[in-house]
């Protein structure tokens, strides 16, 4: 039976944490985070499958960098308690191969967060439950600014709207469900 979990939070400065910290646990990558000037190696973490990150049109290409992408977010964020980005955690259907959750993710984040001019940055991870259950999600890191040809540019404030969470989550279940069924599964 396929399960539903999305969630979001903001990761933020005053809660003591770095975007490019963040990204470099979801992505098990090894960063430097230039405004502490400190390492995050998490390359030997063995359950990323997948990560790819996902630009708006008229993005500087620059930004297909994880090093460079997260480093502009915290470097345009002044404030000691600045919100650095959004994370999204979803579920993603243990029915699919990974190859077909790749296609569910994508296809949902360009829908409902690149093609509002969000910066998607997206890792899938097949963790085991306790039990020995298959748990396959994603994490979506999004930039809370608007973006172009130059950079950065103010916050989208209206990205904070909880109606779009809500939104959000309808949204996901009738991509997931649309994609279960093309690939052969009655469920919902």
């Amino acid at each position: 039976m396929a399960i539903y979990h999305f969630s979001g939070t903001v990761i933020s400065r005053s809660q003591g944490r770095s975007a490019v910290a963040c990204i470099a646990y979801r992505t098990g990558e090894r960063l430097l985070d230039e405004r502490s000037q400190k390492v995050h190696d998490y390359t030997k973490k063995q359950d990323i499958a997948f990560s790819e990150i996902l630009l708006p049109e008229n993005v500087p290409s620059r930004f297909k960098d994880r090093e460079t992408l997260w480093n502009e977010v915290e470097r345009v964020e002044k404030r000691k308690d600045s919100q650095l980005a959004r994370e999204i955690q979803i579920s993603l259907p243990k029915e699919l191969s990974l190859e077909q959750n790749i296609a569910l993710a994508r296809e949902f984040v360009k829908k409902e967060f690149v093609s509002q001019g969000m910066i998607a940055d997206m890792a899938i991870h097949l963790d085991k439950s306790a039990d020995g259950e298959s748990q396959p999600h994603v994490h979506v890191m999004l930039s809370l600014r608007e973006v172009n040809e130059s950079g950065f540019g103010n916050k989208v404030r209206s990205w904070n709207a909880k109606e779009n969470l809500l939104s959000w989550r309808e949204s996901w279940a009738e991509v997931a469900n649309h994609h279960l069924a093309l690939n052969g599964y009655d469920i919902t």
